[in-house]
């Protein structure tokens, strides 16, 4: 049994955020719902930086996976909402 309660902790006993978790106290402009997965919260940055983006009419789109940018691309229409 890990000596910090969450089993997370450094050595001096603080909790360490893992490197693949969300930051869900950001701003709410630093995230975006993904258009393909409703519900799916996405770190913009995150999503820029991984290509995990397109823009369609003036409008940027943010996904949550690289599955999701094909689906959008045959289907724009489908998931583009203003």
């Amino acid at each position: 049994m890990s000596a910090h309660c969450c089993g997370t902790g450094d050595a001096r006993g603080h909790a360490v955020k893992p490197a693949e978790a969300t930051d869900l106290l950001r701003g709410g402009d630093d995230l975006a719902e993904c258009p393909v997965m409703p519900g799916s919260m996405v770190v913009k940055a995150d999503a820029e930086q991984a290509g995990l983006f397109r823009d369609h009419h003036g409008q940027r789109y943010w996904f949550c996976c690289a599955a999701c940018g094909p689906l959008f691309d045959a289907e724009p229409a489908k998931y583009a909402v203003a």
